[in-house]
């Protein structure tokens, strides 16, 4: 009997064209093709070395994107931050970390220089860990701002500042906001404080901040919200930090702000993400749920 399917049969391997659409590339082409028409946003956070509890505000903004439904992928870029794995040279799909349902992380440590072409534009940090990680719809740069300055040097983007309650803290998210605002013309920032909900001192530093902004820089801090690293993991997410996000994600409108529960718990991403200088300055007022997360970043 003729066979009617010709095209069917398999073709010899040693035929195959490897530039040919048809042939996956890598272990992760068929996500790449599933996920290719998503849109992805890319939201930058400053790191600053003055504030002992920044791995705590990374955990807590990765477990507030994940409670509105997003897949994060954290990138640890930082110069305190843990340094890649020795594969990322070979395939950073195989670096890459799953922390919970929703957040993956990528120690990425120093890893933006490898990426710098010969403009000084290291943007493609970013491309590589969509690829490698191509579930991700949101993707969280936590570098310092000199790295940003590359990574962003052709990217619209709403930088994230981070704070406590110390004026070195804020004198180098300042000094950020400058460095970005005069080599990346990017003049709108958002401020993350690492400070009780309450604390007497919040209103006055974030005006000192946009002030400081406003006149010398021409710039605007548009939103602001409080972590409180002595928090439960597990308690809801604050309204300030839920809006603060959905505007960088785009998501925010006349009520169009959704209300979120309590984020699921992530808790090894505080080990991941904070550094032996806060680990050791971590407070013994921390909630019994952070106990074991300090335990473990002090191993």
């Amino acid at each position: 009997m003729p066979d009617f399917y010709p095209s069917s049969r398999p073709m010899p391997l040693d035929l195959l064209d490897p530039t040919d659409g048809r042939v996956p590339q890598d272990q992760a082409d068929g996500l790449r093709r599933l996920f290719a028409g998503r849109r992805r946003a890319v939201l930058p956070l400053v790191a600053n070395p003055h504030v002992a509890f920044g791995g705590i505000v990374l955990d807590r903004v990765a477990a507030a994107l994940a409670a509105q439904g997003r897949q994060v992928l954290v990138v640890d870029a930082a110069t305190n931050s843990p340094p890649p794995a020795e594969l990322a040279a070979v395939d950073l799909a195989l670096c890459i970390e799953t922390l919970a349902p929703q957040v993956a992380y990528l120690a990425a440590g120093g890893l933006a220089t490898a990426y710098v072409d010969t403009r000084g534009d290291a943007s493609g940090l970013i491309d590589a860990a969509q690829r490698a990680h191509p579930a991700a719809d949101v993707v969280v740069v936590h570098a310092d701002a000199m790295d940003l300055a590359r990574i962003f040097k052709r990217r619209a983007a709403r930088p994230m500042l981070l704070g406590a309650d110390h004026p070195e803290s804020i004198k180098h998210a300042y000094a950020g906001a400058k460095l970005l605002a005069t080599r990346c013309d990017l003049l709108t920032f958002d401020l993350l404080l690492a400070l009780p909900a309450r604390s007497p001192r919040a209103t006055a530093i974030v005006q000192s901040l946009a002030s400081c902004a406003e006149n010398f820089l021409g710039a605007l801090l548009v939103h602001h919200a409080l972590i409180d690293p002595a928090q439960a993991s597990d308690a809801p997410v604050d309204a300030d930090l839920a809006r603060l996000l959905a505007a960088q994600l785009g998501l925010e409108a006349a009520g169009a702000v959704p209300s979120v529960a309590a984020p699921p718990p992530v808790s090894t991403t505080v080990a991941r993400y904070t550094p032996k200088a806060a680990a050791q300055a971590a407070p013994k007022t921390l909630s019994p749920a952070a106990g074991p997360r300090r335990a473990v970043a002090q191993r």
